[in-house]
């Protein structure tokens, strides 16, 4: 009883940091990460282990709770990996993801082979990755929000779709390459569109809850739910099927802020004890995890975006960069899938949702949020 009213009153808080957020000009997730980030652990350590008695592991571990948060992470999996159906590759977008990509992900590399405790080289790899991740839902909000012209909207989403898949196929291949059987499974469930457009069934909601219902599969009984999704986006494209989403846009609009991130950011944060965690790395440690990715990613950018030439007439370089910086959604399933496999320690988890925090709110703290 108390665990399923702790989940609520997690529930209504982040409404109520959203509804605030939007009061004051930001968009849902950035009040969402300052919730996490900085309000869940303080309610953990002043109220709920030494009034309620309930640690994080016991938060966590009903079995309705977890179904719930394999139907929260299959939806938000699902929508990001959904861009994929979208992608259009074109030499401007290129020739910003190559050094957006590579010069944080070389540094995330080096960042984990020199400055952090020794880790299985897939740890290391992933950390590369996360130095290198875009957030695409929210960049596309972004630009929204500030009423970024559309051609120039366009080439830098359609670069953020080029970093993300790039980072989802390459964990998920090399995941996949320390236990070949369990790709079986997740190649065959990709190859799903291929099956029932075989059998004449052409409708694209039928393609599209199939996915869904997939990855919440993959998702509970642990197989690979990344080479899953985006083989099967890559089939759909393919077969040029679109996806479409189970409900409105409106409506899973509602579904993913008010309960599916709430509930993949608190599974995350509640099993985190923050004070030990911070202790378990060195101030160097964390000063590295909190300033080289935000600073290799914005130096990638910066190179990609002078090769690529400017979008639109007076569009700002510098601009561009913070923006491309963007992490939010992304790196958020991206961590909390590591965490759940075990392939980070809480310590990285956080700092990482911290650097997240700073650097999705680095447009707003430069004042690129304002409309044109």
């Amino acid at each position: 009883m108390m665990i399923a009213l702790f989940w609520l009153m997690a529930l209504a808080l982040f409404a109520i940091a959203t509804r605030i957020g939007q009061r004051l000009g930001l968009i849902p997730i950035v009040s969402q990460l300052l919730l996490a980030t900085f309000g869940l652990p303080l309610l953990m350590v002043f109220w709920i282990e030494p009034h309620w008695q309930l640690s994080g592991a016991e938060l966590v571990s009903p079995t309705w709770l977890k179904n719930l948060y394999s139907l929260g992470f299959a939806l938000l999996l699902g929508h990001i990996l959904s861009d994929v159906i979208d992608l259009k590759l074109d030499r401007q977008s290129l020739k910003i993801a190559l050094p957006s990509f590579s010069i944080p992900f070389a540094c995330g590399l080096a960042t984990a082979l020199w400055l952090l405790p020794s880790q299985p080289w897939l740890s290391s790899l992933a950390v590369g990755l996360l130095f290198a991740i875009t957030a695409i839902p929210v960049l596309y909000l972004y630009l929204r929000h500030i009423d970024y012209p559309p051609a120039a909207t366009r080439r830098l989403v359609q670069t953020a779709i080029l970093i993300d898949l790039t980072c989802w196929s390459l964990f998920a291949l090399a995941q996949g390459s320390l236990h070949l059987s369990s790709l079986l499974l997740p190649l065959a469930g990709a190859c799903l569109p291929l099956l029932l457009r075989g059998l004449g069934l052409r409708q694209p909601l039928l393609h599209s809850l199939g996915f869904f219902a997939l990855l919440v599969l993959a998702e509970h009984y642990t197989l690979n739910a990344l080479i899953l999704g985006i083989g099967y986006v890559l089939c759909m494209a393919a077969l040029k099927l679109p996806l479409v989403l189970p409900l409105s846009a409106r409506w899973m609009s509602c579904l993913q802020n008010a309960i599916a991130i709430p509930l993949i950011l608190t599974f995350g944060i509640v099993q985190i004890d923050v004070h030990s965690a911070l202790d378990s790395l060195g101030w160097t440690q964390l000063a590295a995890l909190l300033v080289l990715p935000i600073a290799s990613k914005l130096l990638g950018n910066w190179i990609g975006l002078g090769w690529a030439g400017a979008s639109f007439a007076g569009a700002s370089r510098w601009r561009e960069s913070v923006l491309l910086n963007i992490r939010g959604l992304s790196e958020i399933i991206f961590l909390n899938l590591l965490l759940q496999q075990q392939l980070i320690s809480p310590a990285l988890y956080f700092a990482l949702m911290l650097m997240g925090l700073l650097a999705t709110l680095l447009p707003a703290l430069a004042g690129l949020h304002r409309n044109r």
